[in-house]
């Protein structure tokens, strides 16, 4: 098995997330159950390396492809992925690794080649089928919440549903957080219905206005976002996206995001 894809530090903080395990029964027991470290191998494989499921080695990984998306399937569905993340980003504000005080968003496409829910017309691939990613990072570019869409909508429209989606961030005595004090965009969100929007939640927003010339100085908080993009899709399978189910892919998403958290744990210590 390849147990570098799922490192001690990653097994300690999924494992107690996971649903537990049918009881097996007593006649016509059939074959034993994967382990569960096994079948999060498979699809961390499937996540770096952007191979079919089909393809994913069995001798070498330790599961076949179909029982890893099998599992993929069922953490989805039991939520384990967005509260790993959110565990991480309580982690990382424990250790004052997370700044809060300035965040980013943006939006990327990616193509939908087997279409399926949440895609649509990409305005930027000559209207193929696509979805759209939506991010909100911190000031380090970490990946507070994510979103998918379809390749058709608007940024600035997803942006609120994108600030609802960043859990509640403990780690620190008092309320958790939830929100940034300055949100950055670029023009995309030049919109004065969601300044006052940002304004009424208590949100500073610092968005590029269109119709100016460059040199706002807003890109060099913003450029983060980008970066934690480019760090997103090192994750092949998340440069394209194959997954009919919407539910599957974001679940994926969210997984990259939370190892993107930990690999900023590692660095800091």
């Amino acid at each position: 098995m390849r147990a570098d894809l799922v490192p001690d530090d990653l097994w300690e903080r999924v494992a107690p997330l996971l649903p537990p395990a049918p009881e097996r029964r007593r006649r016509h027991p059939g074959r034993l159950r994967v382990p569960d470290r096994a079948a999060l191998t498979g699809v961390m494989y499937v996540l770096r390396t952007g191979v079919a499921w089909r393809d994913v080695p069995a001798e070498t990984v330790g599961c076949s492809g179909v029982t890893a998306w099998r599992r993929l399937r069922d953490w989805t569905e039991a939520g384990v992925w967005p509260r790993l993340h959110a565990a991480l980003l309580t982690e990382l504000r424990r250790a004052d690794l997370l700044d809060l005080e300035h965040c980013t968003v943006d939006g990327s496409h990616v193509r939908a080649l087997k279409r399926g829910d949440h895609t649509g017309p990409s305005p930027v691939d000559r209207a193929r089928p696509g979805s759209k990613h939506h991010l909100i990072a911190d000031r380090h570019g970490t990946p507070l919440a994510i979103t998918l869409t379809g390749g058709n909508r608007h940024d600035v429209t997803q942006l609120l549903p994108l600030l609802d989606a960043v859990p509640p961030i403990r780690g620190l005595r008092g309320r958790p957080r939830r929100k940034p004090r300055h949100l950055y965009a670029d023009r995309g969100y030049d919109f004065d219905k969601y300044r006052r929007l940002l304004w009424k939640r208590g949100i500073k927003p610092m968005i590029a206005r269109r119709g100016v010339i460059h040199g706002s100085g807003l890109g060099k908080v913003r450029w983060v976002v980008e970066r934690a993009f480019a760090w997103l899709h090192q994750f092949k399978r998340l440069r394209i996206r194959y997954e009919r189910r919407a539910d599957l892919h974001q679940g994926l998403l969210e997984l990259a995001c939370s190892l993107m958290c930990l690999r900023r744990l590692r660095t800091a210590r």
